[in-house]
């Protein structure tokens, strides 16, 4: 508790009144002359959810954990006062852990249901998964973290001692530690790649016209496939997956190793955490694109030491979500477009400005997003750039920690826009943007009565 304190740079006065405690019972808990019983720990975890986690061995502070993660369901709103979760906890163990197993069930349910819903009303026929689809669900059940691989990244990186880690390092170091020469190419194809490997010569082409990030990044892919192989490889073997998914996953893991390797671990998680998850300032500070910032944030769930819980999505000219990943209780399409009054719909057409938002999920859970229109230029007239946004967010509870939040009227639930999963999915009656009505609801059509929606959801 002293660390967390010192850590925070708060004095004694101020953490004990944080916490509704005495500053004698503070000083008494810092010196190890009392201990942390459950109510303290919940009220640390309750008021420090970023900083404070349970020790791996305390098996009653896990389960008051998981406990109050359940109960902040909005099902349970009416339930009894979270005050009492940790009574609970310790005096019904057996009735908490089947509780929170329940509640785990009803989630995983709830997901396959929408997978379900969705399959039947996009036309997927037999619930098949394309290749990249397995990818896709293999990340989230991983949440969208490999240890193995990032632990690898981190102590690679810190042994360079680089911060940003600059082209020339990167482009020294293939050379230097695996035979690899690098070199630019400029020609006239339109369609020449933006980077080509060629074992045979240990060659690394990559196309001039690329931004300064883009370049870096592939440059630490390639470093991070060769210097990880082993790993990959080891991850790769172990995925359930088709041959031909699993060959993808080779990609996106060194993919994932060149995020990892560019914004170490510990580094990336303790300075976002200072300059509160400021996109543009990470940026800067690791020599990163503001997408590749965003990803990295939604992989930051080291056991122990995680990072803000985000959800994070790439959204295409035409509403298709290309990325996705959440660590919140929001979930995303598996098919089709995004809920059009989300605000990353309206980014994707004013490039190079940021937009924020509160919203509403049907569940009744708020939400900061934060959304940015980016454009990816070709080098060419005769090539068009790519144009797609950017999703950042975070449920309200951890709104301090996040700096988009800043100026919104969090506590005015009327300020919130609803928003929904998708139209297929979502259950609210009353919608002027619904282009599809809910996969499992009945409509009723009145021919007397022309509304925006020519229907109305039962």
């Amino acid at each position: 508790m002293r660390a967390l304190r010192q850590r925070l740079g708060i004095g004694q006065t101020a953490m004990a009144e944080k916490l509704g405690l005495s500053v004698s019972y503070l000083s008494q808990l810092e010196s190890d002359d009392r201990p942390i019983t459950a109510n303290v720990a919940e009220t640390l975890a309750r008021s420090f959810p970023l900083d404070w986690s349970p020790s791996d061995g305390d098996a009653v502070v896990q389960r008051i954990e998981a406990l109050r993660a359940a109960i902040a369901d909005p099902l349970f709103a009416d339930l009894a006062e979270t005050g009492q979760i940790h009574r609970i906890a310790e005096q019904q163990p057996a009735l908490a852990d089947r509780f929170i197993r329940l509640h785990q069930a009803y989630r995983r349910g709830e997901q396959l249901r929408q997978i379900v819903d969705e399959s039947l009303s996009s036309g997927v026929q037999g619930g098949g998964r394309m290749p990249w689809e397995e990818i896709r669900d293999w990340f989230h059940d991983a949440g969208n973290y490999v240890d193995p691989i990032d632990r690898a990244a981190e102590a690679l990186a810190a042994g360079l001692d680089a911060e940003p880690m600059h082209e020339g390092l990167l482009i020294h170091l293939l050379k230097a530690d695996f035979g690899v020469d690098t070199i630019s190419a400029d020609g006239d194809d339109p369609d020449r790649p933006l980077r080509q490997f060629d074992p045979s010569r240990g060659l690394l082409t990559l196309d001039r016209a690329l931004p300064g990030e883009t370049r870096r990044f592939l440059l630490a892919q390639q470093l991070g496939s060769l210097a990880f192989t082993d790993a990959i490889r080891a991850v790769s073997d172990d995925a359930d997956l088709s041959d031909e998914a699993r060959r993808l996953l080779g990609l996106g893991l060194a993919n994932y190793a060149a995020g990892a390797l560019l914004m170490p671990y510990g580094r990336f998680r303790t300075t976002a955490r200072m300059m509160r998850h400021d996109i543009d300032r990470l940026c800067r500070r690791f020599g990163v694109s503001f997408e590749q910032a965003c990803h990295r944030l939604s992989t930051l769930q080291r056991p122990g030491a995680r990072g803000l819980p985000v959800f994070f999505c790439r959204v295409d000219m035409a509403g298709n979500i290309t990325k996705r990943h959440s660590a919140t209780r929001l979930q995303f399409a598996r098919f089709g477009g995004a809920c059009p009054l989300w605000i990353v719909h309206e980014a994707v057409a004013i490039p190079d400005r940021i937009l924020v938002q509160l919203a509403e999920t049907p569940d009744g859970v708020r939400y900061v997003s934060m959304a940015k229109g980016l454009v990816k230029p070709s080098g060419s007239y005769a090539r068009s750039p790519r144009r797609y946004a950017v999703a950042l967010g975070c449920e309200i509870e951890h709104a301090e920690a996040f700096i988009y939040a800043d100026g919104l009227d969090l506590a005015n639930a009327a300020a919130a826009t609803p928003i929904g999963i998708s139209c297929r999915l979502c259950s609210r009656q009353h919608c002027d943007q619904r282009a599809f009505p809910p996969a499992d609801r009945p409509i009723a059509i009145n021919p007397d009565v022309r509304e925006v929606v020519p229907y109305r959801v039962l």
